[in-house]
């Protein structure tokens, strides 16, 4: 029983470290571009800081005007996340973990959503003209996290598996 304790206290420990640090990033960033006239900032040949406001879905795909349907789009984020914290719940090893990074990235954009009607994304990865989509800190670690989950299923679990089998 401790260590089921202990494993919510680290899903929830995960979710919210990644809230906060978004959100710390996010205000940052608010509040910087606010006081300066530039819509973009050269970090390096590779990344700028490029604020856009985006009311679509993940990487500004499916921009909507109409607010019943961003409404609509927000509602069903909202239960996805709900679903996404459960499955982390129910999780057994690392998965947890990899959830509650989705999770965390999830409410942050979610937050946003609801705060704004809009996500702050800000980074602009680009080689020459190149560019990637404009994301943000929660989009990182909704896509670490799916990302470790795939490994995860494709390497992790197979090699369990034929250790198991032996």
């Amino acid at each position: 029983m401790p260590h089921i304790k202990k494993k919510y206290v680290i899903i929830i420990a995960i979710s919210l470290a990644v809230f906060l640090l978004d959100r710390l990033t996010k205000s940052l960033v608010l509040d910087f571009f606010e006081n300066i006239t530039t819509k973009q900032i050269y970090i390096n040949h590779f990344i700028n800081l490029l604020l856009i406001w985006n009311d679509g879905i993940a990487f500004g795909l499916l921009n909507f005007s109409d607010q019943k349907i961003y409404n609509l789009i927000t509602i069903i984020i909202f239960f996805v996340s709900i679903v996404v914290l459960i499955i982390a719940l129910k999780s057994k090893n690392y998965d947890a973990y990899f959830f509650s990074m989705i999770f965390g990235g999830a409410i942050g954009n979610l937050f946003d959503r609801v705060k704004y009607n809009a996500v702050p994304d800000f980074i602009d990865l680009h080689i020459n003209n190149y560019h990637w989509f404009i994301f943000n800190v929660a989009d990182i670690f909704i896509s670490l996290g799916v990302i470790c989950l795939i490994f995860d299923e494709i390497f992790l679990k197979k090699k369990l598996q034929k250790k198991n089998e032996n």
